[in-house]
């Protein structure tokens, strides 16, 4: 065996311990808390926030986009954007790390996703219980929330319109149900998120940077507040690390599908 070899056959096997360890924390849990970030959909083709920004979109600053002035400055130029993001979504499905968050409900009595992503593949993949700390890209708001905020109108058809559509209720834009920089996350979201991580008894973190607050503090709060064993799937070092009890180095896609079936080998 090479040096190479050698380096690859210990690495592998730490990766099999540590998903055992994770298979166990996993399998003695009661109130599970599930944290997601753009690793997870990146892997099934979606772009991340800043890399969306491509072809026609490459000149322009998504902080620029993604704001109430930049809306009210060009509603037809912001909603586009979000056609084209759509677009994208809809031609990719959930991939394995998904599938497995669902399976996790056939094992644990209870499993409540929070993510970051606004791309409804939890949903599409069977998980029941996902809050979606940004929102949701398929779903259209009114801009000034007449009927109470947030004020949901539906759309039939979102792609190439020649404007921006109206609330039918007040005649404002319509928007993309989605939290833009300078506005406040849903406020019965993030107090539902906060409240189960202080009653955790595991978060499994996945997919996530752990720089996005207030979504980065979540982990914390459940350590500090509950003593949970925190569980941490990323391919490359993260800002949890550190706190983790087991850090699973890997990708999302691959590796829970792994731990799943060393759950239920146990």
């Amino acid at each position: 065996m090479t040096p190479d070899s050698a380096r690859m056959a210990t690495s592998a096997e730490a990766l099999d311990t540590k998903i055992n360890e994770a298979a166990r924390l996993l399998r003695n849990s009661q109130r599970l808390v599930v944290l997601m970030g753009a690793g997870v959909s990146k892997e099934s083709g979606v772009p991340t926030f800043r890399d969306a920004l491509t072809g026609l979109w490459a000149a322009f600053d998504p902080t620029q986009l993604a704001t109430v002035a930049a809306f009210r400055a060009n509603p037809k130029l912001v909603w586009d954007w979000y056609a084209s993001r759509r677009t994208i979504i809809e031609a990719v499905t959930f991939n394995p790390a998904h599938q497995a968050l669902a399976d996790l409900e056939t094992l644990l009595s209870q499993v409540v996703i929070v993510t970051q992503n606004i791309d409804g593949l939890h949903q599409r993949a069977g998980s029941r219980d996902v809050i979606p700390l940004h929102g949701a890209i398929h779903q259209y708001k009114c801009l000034a929330d007449c009927r109470g905020a947030p004020t949901l109108v539906n759309v039939v058809v979102w792609n190439d319109l020649p404007a921006v559509p109206r609330c039918p209720h007040c005649g404002e834009f319509l928007r993309p149900n989605i939290v833009w920089f300078g506005e406040y996350l849903p406020a019965e979201s993030i107090a539902r998120a906060t409240a189960l991580c202080h009653a955790a008894d595991v978060v499994l973190i996945v997919g996530t940077s752990g720089v996005v607050e207030p979504a980065a503090s979540l982990p914390w709060h459940a350590k500090h507040y509950a003593n949970a064993a925190i569980i941490d799937v990323n391919p490359t070092d993260d800002e949890f690390a550190v706190m983790a009890d087991v850090f699973l180095e890997a990708p999302a896609g691959s590796t829970l599908p792994r731990v799943i079936a060393a759950m239920r080998a146990l």
